[in-house]
């Protein structure tokens, strides 16, 4: 916009106003005084060259809003606040929920040791409560927007089903249809029946019931009374209740709750291992199973041991097991994959009791004999079984490898699955595109437990499965490693069997797989703990299986969990002596070198005790090189000592029993620390292994480095390493990472009573070094690998804000790391939103983030340190979390250059001068000069006073978290300023906590909001305000729009100050409302931007719970502050008729002190305004999201349980009066339903002409201006294009309707004398607004009816199958599946009437959200969804109804009432032309005849074009198949006649209109039905007969005459409908019905007009453009005896060159046409205008027939016209015509088609009436003659 040339710029400064032409009207026809009722917008500001913006657009200072309740709050209507929530108390609720644990206890170290401080942290941070802000009184706003959905589901029960005849005669109409009426005789029409027979017709009817007391005189007031009362019973309380709730794309932006933290589990997979059996059975068998993933060649879960012996095979075992845990009697198991793949397989492994002979031996009988043999081989298995029992008894313990099975699970994880797989379980731990706004339901799919299997598309084909394996694998003695196995896997993959190389053994293993249920009974963890619910009676649990994930999952820790696990691999004693050959390794876990410092801590294995004090590995016989593949899992003791090892003691077993040998001989030993450099020791080595007893104090080296003993030790292989050994930890208390675990160290250190130097690592740090040192460690926090600190992020982060806060003193010298610590919380907040694996929420942040800070985040709990003899550390005072202020010494170069030292720092606090600064740090050193307590930090007691030298007490500046944040923030510089601002939302939500934190913990006296927080502080917010916002700013003015980014800056910066007003001083947060709107006004180049982006940001201000008091929407206009500004209209209204009157003008304007006053809604009407007024590309966007936000906002009022009370609602409705004004300054953008409508039988395309034409007199430009146009209310089309005003951007039906339902709600809930009150004094042009609005409003909310439920429109499906797909597409593709519907649904332009016509509003059909919930609705859902819009169309069209009745009472007292009746019944005629339900039409009838009753002679005279109108909507409904309708419409009716024989005692205009009415039904209207309308004139006939008082006048002979009149028409209609399928036929009668009105021009123009409706219809545009020409005949023919102008056309002789036909026309004898005669010729059609109009549809169907000839000959008789009447506009379209029809004659030529017309005999008395008749049929051109003989036939 920038770059218009300055001439138009300035034209667009200046903006012409709105209502310009208008305005001009009125200072003639208004008293000068009312000229403030348009909004001034005339821009004088040239502030800004980059946007024009309109003046009212700055925003006004706001109220002071703490101030004004203290004065006001106890004249004001206090019980509406109350209600609402209080004021006094604060809205934000510190709440502690306990966390949910999984299991029946927490997991917890081992009781009575003394924990390191870390693993103490640890553990508290594991095992606290969750701090978590609430709103208090949540009842209202986002709660109430999800749960409206849910409450509507009863909802419909409570409403009334309403009737609508469209629907019932769908029911009747089969039954209708059963028995035509035959009549083939063509009689003569004109000669019509003898009277008496006509009436004997009628009167042989039995009459409708008739209305009572119709017929008594009541005065006009109590007939008001009655029905107002009437209308207000039985109504629909919440209008939205009824209304479509917001679209999902148009709700305000919400804060999805952040997931809870908790513990990961990937996909459970449930395994029941059911039996194992070979071909014979001779021994116990044990199985271990476990998961290998091939592709990564990496083992991914634990081993779960299963035992499925018989008893009497464990009874072989009973020496060897001392006791029998339950836990290790588990049969099943549950598996957990993160990332699934068709790679994964389940590995059984088995193992038998050691025993003399290799493995091949000893499988041997397995291959070779069969139990089902018997006789020999029972023989052989007896012998065998014996000799396994004594190998049992003596070998018991140990075991031997066996065989092996395979199990893919690629059939589990399905195909279907790995496609999706990738997308799905990155997202699971984290991975989604970056920016993408997924739609709220969605980002809560992904992040629910991980990524169920069910999304994975696993759950479809995943039903349990039950899985036999036939053969096992032999175990290969020198193929025994995990590498051996993944090769064997490998080549299974590729070939499934392993068959050339590997023996097989015939075996039965059956097991069930299936997907783990959520909950499962009698469940143990991978440390044994037993998992709600656990019933204790069960005697067989199921096990938890620890996973081992393939990549790193990102998921923090939140129980505690240390395990080991270790894995002895291979040992190579080639080169020993003879003696080592069965090698088995006996592992143990010592806290001393003792034999009996052997710790119970490794798990116990399948039948057997729980743990175990040592375990032994499986035995290769005559190997002297085993592989091995032992697991030995450990559970680590919580407090590590130097002391602690594992332990390694190699034995040769001996297989044959020898006299007095034992069965161990010892070989050697090896050992290794579990910590080095305190650090726990994982990963691979290499021991040496020493052949002797091992040397006292041993483990205190590694057994790689032991220094020269004496004597020396005897090694194997010289010291080299000959046993390969793999550790590994899974712990949340070891964090396996260098930088964390220096960083932990040294804070501890600072905590706790240390002795220096201290060991971190292999560095020692001294007292002097440590500030250095933990600066560093402070630094490289970030460098650490993404893995671990995520872990350990909630510790990382609580450590982080403690030392930002912590006053520190180290070697007497205070410490200060505010500004390192928040450095280092920006960094890793920064590569946590940067990593492409972590998933962030629709907002854009990350969700780890997110749910630290809603979760866990809480204030630092200051440590209170004691000198140093005082042992533990005391714990803080829990009331203070405030600590006394330390001096500031100069810490390190770094933060001087900073200037950031504390938030003490002199420099920038600017409170205290540097003398003080000198005294408290003099008091300080002094305390310190004591080196003893090098530790000290100085708490300050209740009183927060320090002592100071001179006694005088004076407060001091206490370090609090939300102030140093907010200090760190503003002085932040360079990236850490850019990456603090980018993601401000999380130092924002920071911000909120500690200072509702802090709130909660003040003493409650000094609770005032306004000195709650210092000023500094309040400083530092409006300069992070001020930066954050210009940020944004900065980011839309960038030549390559961050628009996304910015958006999302802007939704947190609107959150945050959200939070605010429900913590800080009100006023102050308006202030900072102001400058954010300000500064963006400043910065922006884009006035659809602009508007968008303040309004998302107050529509989240506006979704507060307490909205509506934060706008003192109680406070009535005399309470009002007086205004600091006069506006606009208080300083016309000096001359005002009464000062009351214009207050009550104004409340209906946004006027400066309203929008002062009421803070928030004047800012949100301002935008709406501002979007109304605006132009440019975009802009329609940003009006649709103006409107919604008002829609919303108001439904949440409606549906507000605090809202219920009408007095509230009043309040509420009275907040947002100044709407309306908007809403009726915006009518000519609205779009036009009325024309979207345009159905048959409704004359709404012929507009009044008369108008158009200007013959008034009126400059035309102001006629159009004043939308009281009555027709006209189509906006869009040329119309508007002379105007002087800009060409409005019409807003679409979806957003024009969410205003209407506004405006409704408002004039629904508002205080209708107020409103009756400001009807009156409004000038006429604005009443016409209304009564336009209205009209539109009519039909906005027409009934659309219900679809039939086999027929949800097939489009609908189709369509929301492609959105499902689409939506499943977006989700795996991780693109904005938001943006992309959005895509999707409107493509292209902005208008898209038709697409939304049926797309959105129709509840039945909202497309992709209804649809895809459920593609097939059912009968009940439908009709539940047609009960809800029928009561809608119904309470609205009440709604316009109650309003009109205000118009017409607030009106009576005004002159004005002829251009008011006319618009009042052109809006209840359009209402009565729409399908409504009875109880709308009973109320609407009753209303008509207050109307007649109190305005019967205006009407007649006046309002002709109404008064035709109105007849023919009310003899619509006498042929209503719906008993109530039709009587409430004779009733109608018979009134309408009675009154206006009343007042002209002749009623022929109404007899007139009546008659024509009735013709132009019979001839358009398809459904209608003349047995209900005979009935109604029988009915009417009733009244007639019955009314006495009318009994002396000649009044009751003119009904009748005029019934039976009636009752003829209809007779020809029944023949019409006989040749309804002969349309030869029924051309042929109309033409006949036509001359037989010869004689009533009015009847013959509708005829004629109907037969050209009927033509076009059938595409013969010349036959209906003739029947045009001949009616434009008749129209001359009256006009030319009427008055004789040149330019007219002379009759119809002149329209012999069009047609020589015409001549007909003239037949209209004078003696017919008395001109002046009431009631004849008085259509709309009878003047210069409709003879134009005429002429011009008939040019049109010409042209479109291709007779571009007699084009040219019509438009000869047009243009003199026009000429006269100097209508340029017209002109220029009619040259503009005629050159078209020129260039057609042209270029088509000699190419134009015609019909074919066939000349067709009847002959044969079968024809009846026809036979040797002749006829000319005109068929469509090419028609050859077999075609036409087949259709005649």
């Amino acid at each position: 916009m920038a770059t218009l040339p300055s001439a138009e710029r300035r034209a667009f400064v200046l903006k012409i106003n709105r209502y310009s032409s208008a305005e001009i009207r009125k200072q003639f026809t208004l008293p000068p005084n009312l000229g403030q009722y348009h909004r001034q917008s005339i821009s004088t500001s040239s502030g800004f060259p980059s946007l024009q913006l309109p003046q009212f657009y700055d925003p006004v200072e706001p109220v002071d809003f703490e101030g004004l309740l203290m004065t006001h709050l106890n004249n004001l209507d206090v019980e509406l606040a109350r209600e609402l929530g209080d004021f006094t108390e604060d809205t934000l609720d510190v709440v502690f929920t306990p966390k949910e644990c999984r299991t029946l206890q927490p997991s917890l170290p081992e009781e009575g040791v003394e924990l390191d401080p870390h693993v103490k942290d640890c553990v508290q941070t594991y095992i606290r409560e969750w701090l978590i802000l609430n709103q208090k009184h949540q009842g209202n706003s986002e709660i109430c927007r999800f749960k409206k959905v849910g409450s509507r589901k009863d909802f419909h029960k409570t409403l009334q089903k309403q009737t609508f005849e469209s629907e019932t005669l769908e029911c009747s109409e089969p039954r209708a249809q059963a028995g035509p009426r035959h009549l083939n005789v063509l009689c003569d029409v004109s000669g019509k029946g003898p009277l008496t027979a006509c009436d004997f017709s009628l009167r042989s009817l039995q009459p409708d019931q008739r209305l009572e007391n119709l017929l008594q005189h009541v005065s006009a007031e109590d007939f008001e009374k009655q029905n107002e009362e009437a209308r207000r019973t039985n109504r629909q309380a919440e209008l939205f209740a009824l209304y479509p709730s917001v679209d999902e794309e148009d709700a305000v932006e919400i804060r999805p709750v952040p997931e809870c933290p908790k513990e990961h589990l990937g996909n459970r997979i449930w395994v029941k291992l059911l039996t194992l059996k070979f071909e014979i059975e001779i021994e116990p068998l044990f199985a271990s199973i476990a998961l290998y993933d091939v592709k990564e060649r990496k083992k991914i879960s634990e081993n779960f041991h299963c035992d499925l012996n018989s008893d009497q095979f464990k009874g072989f075992l009973r020496a060897h097991t001392p006791s029998v845990a339950p836990s290790s009697q588990a049969r099943s198991a549950v598996f957990s994959v993160t990332y699934p793949s068709s790679d994964i397989y389940l590995v059984v492994k088995i193992e038998k009791v050691l025993q003399q002979g290799e493995i091949g031996d000893c499988a041997e009988p397995y291959m070779v004999i069969k139990e089902s043999d018997g006789g020999k081989s029972k023989d052989k298995i007896e012998k065998l079984k014996l000799q396994a029992e004594s190998f049992c008894q003596r070998l018991g313990k140990y075991r031997m490898p066996f065989a092996w099975a395979p199990i893919s699970l690629a059939s589990f994880f399905s195909v279907s699955t790995l496609e999706r797989e990738v997308a799905d379980a990155e997202s699971m731990v984290g991975r989604s595109s970056v920016g993408e706004r997924r739609s709220l339901s969605q980002s809560r799919r992904l992040s629910e437990r991980a990524l169920s299997l069910e999304e994975n598309g696993i759950g479809s084909n995943f039903k349990t499965t039950t899985m036999t394996i036939n053969s096992f694998f032999k175990q290969e003695g020198d193929r025994l490693s995990d590498e051996d196995l993944f090769k064997f896997l490998a080549d299974y993959k590729r070939s499934s069997s392993l068959q050339r190389r590997v023996k097989s053994i015939p075996g039965l293993l059956r097991l069930e797989i299936s997907l783990a249920p959520e909950i499962i009974n009698c469940c143990l963890t991978p440390e044994l703990l037993p998992v709600k619910p656990f019933s204790e009676n069960r005697t067989r649990p199921h096990k938890e299986i620890l996973e081992f994930p393939i990549r790193e999952v990102y998921v923090p820790h939140t129980v505690y969990r240390n395990l080991l696990y270790v894995y002895p691999q291979r040992l190579n004693f080639t080169n020993k002596l003879a003696s080592a050959r069965n090698i088995t390794i006996k592992i143990q876990f010592m806290c001393g070198e003792d034999p009996s410092n052997a710790m119970p801590v490794i798990f116990g294995k399948s039948n057997g005790p729980e743990f175990l004090q040592e375990v032994y590995t499986a035995v290769t016989y005559h190997n002297k090189s085993p592989d091995f593949y032992e697991e030995v899992k450990i559970k680590l003791p919580a407090k590590l000592t130097v002391n602690h090892h594992l332990l390694f003691t190699f034995y040769h077993i001996s297989c044959q029993q020898k006299q007095g040998a034992s069965i161990e001989s010892l070989l050697g030993y090896s050992w290794l620390p579990i910590l080095l450099n305190e650090r726990l020791q994982t990963g691979s080595y290499c021991l040496p292994v020493a052949l002797e007893k091992l040397p006292p104090n041993y483990s205190m080296h590694s057994a790689e480095k032991v220094p020269l003993q004496n004597p020396p030790i005897k090694w194997a292989e010289g010291h080299k390493g000959v046993f390969n050994i793999e550790v590994q930890a899974v712990s949340s208390v070891h964090t396996q990472d260098n930088h964390l675990e220096k960083f932990f160290t040294l804070c501890h250190s600072l905590e706790s009573q240390v002795t220096f130097p201290i060991r971190v690592l292999d560095q020692k740090i001294s007292e002097t070094t440590l500030e250095h040192e933990l600066k560093l460690s402070i630094i490289w926090l970030n460098s650490s690998r993404l893995e671990p600190l995520v872990l350990f992020l909630h510790l990382v982060l609580d450590k982080l804000f403690q030392l930002s806060v912590q006053p520190m003193v180290i070697a007497g010298q205070t410490a200060n790391f505010s500004q390192f610590a928040f450095e280092s919380v920006v960094a890793i907040a920064n590569s946590l939103h940067n990593s492409k694996d972590l998933s962030k929420d629709q907002h854009g942040r990350n969700c780890l983030l997110a749910s630290y800070v809603h979760y866990v985040f809480r204030l630092p709990e200051l440590q209170k340190d004691l000198p140093k003899s005082g042992g533990s550390t005391a714990l803080p005072d829990p009331r203070y979390h405030t600590y006394g202020r330390t001096s500031a010494a100069a810490v390190s170069s770094k933060l001087l250059q900073a200037r950031v030292m504390s938030s003490s720092n002199p420099d920038l606090a600017g409170t205290h001068s540097a003398a003080d600064d000198e005294e408290v740090k003099s008091i300080m050193s002094s305390k310190i000069a004591d080196r003893n307590c090098n530790r000290m930090s100085y708490y300050s007691s209740g009183n927060n006073d320090v002592p100071s030298a001179t006694g005088a007490p004076r407060p001091t500046s206490k370090k609090h978290f939300h102030e140093e944040l907010a200090l760190q923030m503003v002085v932040s510089t360079g990236m850490v300023r850019e990456t603090v601002f980018k993601y401000a939302w999380f130092f924002f939500e920071l911000l909120v906590k500690s200072m509702a934190q802090y709130v909660h913990n003040m003493d409650k006296q000094d609770n005032f909001r306004r000195t709650r927080f210092s000023d500094r502080f309040k400083d530092d917010i409006t300069t992070i305000v001020n930066v954050v916002t210009s940020e944004i700013a900065a980011l839309l003015v960038k030549p390559q729009k961050e628009t996304e980014q910015a958006e999302k800056i802007n939704i947190s910066l609107a959150f945050f100050l959200y939070d605010l007003l429900s913590l800080m001083d009100r006023s102050f947060v308006f202030n900072l409302i102001k400058h954010y709107c300000n500064q963006l006004s400043a910065k922006l180049n884009n006035l659809s931007t602009l508007i968008s982006m303040r309004l998302e940001f107050l529509r989240i201000l506006c979704s507060h719970e307490h909205y509506l008091n934060l706008n003192l929407f109680f406070m009535s206009a005399d309470t009002a502050p007086a205004s600091p500004c006069p506006s606009i209209s208080s300083q016309n209204s000096s001359s005002c008729s009464s000062f009351q009157d214009q207050k009550i003008a104004n409340m209906f304007d946004l006027t400066p002190e309203f929008r002062q006053q009421h803070f928030l809604t004047g800012l949100l009407f301002t935008e709406l305004a501002a979007a109304l007024d605006a132009e440019g590309e975009g802009i329609s966007k940003v009006q649709r999201k103006a409107v919604s936000a008002i829609h919303s906002l108001l439904s949440s009022h409606d549906l507000d349980p605090r809202c219920v009370k009408p007095e509230v609602k009043v309040k509420v409705a009275a907040l947002y009066l100044p709407l309306v004004g908007i809403i009726l300054d915006a009518l000519p953008q609205l779009y036009d339903f009325t024309a979207a409508d345009a159905r048959g039988g409704k004359n709404r395309s012929s507009g009044s002409d008369e108008e158009q034409d200007g013959t008034s007199g009126i400059n035309q430009n102001v006629a159009l201006a004043i939308a009281g146009n009555h027709f006209n209310l189509k906006i869009n089309g040329p119309m508007l294009s002379s105007l002087p005003y800009k060409q409005y951007n019409v807003l679409n039906a979806d957003t024009t309707r969410n205003l209407m339902i506004c405006f409704l709600w408002i004039m629904k809930n508002a205080d209708q004398s107020l409103i009756r009150k400001w009807i009156a004094d409004l000038p006429s042009m604005q009443l016409n607004r209304i009564l336009d609005l209205l009209f539109i409003c009519v039909s906005c909310f027409e009934y659309k009816g219900r679809p039939s439920s086999d027929k949800v429109s097939t489009q609908v499906l189709q369509k929301s199958r492609d959105v499902k797909a689409r939506l499943e597409e977006a989700l795996l593709r991780g693109e904005g599946a938001r943006g992309e519907m959005m895509r999707r649904r409107f493509p292209g332009n902005d208008r898209f009437p038709c697409l939304s016509e049926n797309l959105r509003w129709k509840k039945e059909q909202t497309q992709w959200r209804q649809a895809n919930e459920k593609l097939d609705k059912t009968k009940a859902e439908l009709d539940q969804e047609a009960l809800i819009s029928g009561n809608l169309a119904t309470e609205a069209n009440l709604i316009i109804l109650d309003m009109m009745e205000n118009i017409i009472q607030a009106s009576s007292a005004l002159d004005c009432k002829d251009s008011l009746l006319g618009g009042v019944l052109r809006v209840l005629v359009n209402s009565l032309s729409c399908d409504q339900s009875t109880t709308y039409l009973t109320h609407c009838f009753a209303t008509l005849r207050a109307l007649i009753a109190k305005f019967g002679d205006l009407l007649f005279e006046e309002e002709v074009e109404q008064c035709a109108d109105l007849c023919q909507r009310v003899l619509h409904h006498c042929s209503s198949s719906m008993d109530i309708t039709r009587s409430q419409a004779c009733a109608t009716l018979y009134l309408l006649m009675r009154f206006s024989f009343g007042a002209t005692s002749n009623f022929a205009r109404v007899k007139m209109q009546v008659t024509m009415s009735l013709a132009s039904l019979v001839g358009k209207a398809q459904d209608f039905n003349e047995e209900h309308l005979r009935k109604s004139l029988r009915t009417i006939l009733a009244y007639a007969e019955e009314d006495k008082a009318m009994q002396t006048t000649p009044f009751p002979t003119q009904v009748e005459e005029l019934l039976c009149n009636l009752n003829s028409i209809l007779y020809d209609t029944v023949k019409m409908r006989e040749f309804q399928e002969d349309p030869e036929m029924l051309m042929d009668l109309m033409y006949r019905i036509a001359k037989s009105y010869q004689t009533s021009p009015d009847l013959r123009l509708t005829w004629l007009q109907n037969m050209a409706e009927k033509h076009s219809k059938k595409k013969c545009y010349t036959e209906a453009a003739m029947c045009l020409v001949h009616a434009a005949a008749l129209v001359a023919e009256y006009l030319s005896m009427l008055e004789d102008h040149s330019y007219l056309p002379v009759g119809s002789v002149s329209f012999q060159n069009i047609s020589s036909n015409v001549l007909e026309e003239s037949a209209v004898s004078e003696d017919t046409l008395s001109p002046d005669e009431d009631g004849v010729c008085s259509g709309r059609y009878f003047t210069e205008s409709g003879l134009v109009g005429l002429l011009e549809q008939a040019a049109e169907l010409f042209s479109t027939g291709g007779l571009y000839e007699t084009v040219n000959e019509v438009y000869k008789l047009v243009i003199p016209i026009l000429e006269a009447h100097r209508d340029f506009r017209k002109l220029t379209s009619t040259h503009d015509k005629l050159q078209k029809a020129f260039d057609s004659i042209i270029s088509k030529g000699h190419k134009r088609m015609f019909g074919t017309y066939f000349r067709v005999g009847f002959y044969g008395s079968k024809f009846g009436d026809l036979d040797e008749q002749e006829f000319v049929y005109k068929e469509p051109a090419i028609t050859k003659l077999p075609e036409i003989s087949h259709r005649l036939e």
